[in-house]
């Protein structure tokens, strides 16, 4: 598992208070792992400070899996 991986998994297990064992790269964040607008956008904001990047309203809307965070995160790091 890449460390980007365990990073955004380990956040959205603190966030979200799901099991660790949900959060695949397949899951959907809102369907699989129960998570409303409100928490999704806690997330986006603790991803933002965790990774150092910013990530638009329009980018976040695209985002449904925790494989789409996974590759965002690692397609816009510097």
């Amino acid at each position: 598992m890449s460390d980007t991986l365990e990073r955004v998994k380990r956040i959205i297990v603190d966030r979200l208070g799901v099991d660790p064992s949900q959060v695949t790269p397949e899951a959907s964040i809102k369907e699989d792992l129960d998570a409303d607008s409100l928490d999704v956008m806690d997330l986006v904001l603790e991803l933002e400070d965790e990774f150092g990047l910013e990530i638009s309203d329009e980018e976040a809307e695209k985002i449904s899996t925790v494989g789409d965070v996974v590759q965002y995160i690692e397609s816009h790091q510097k």
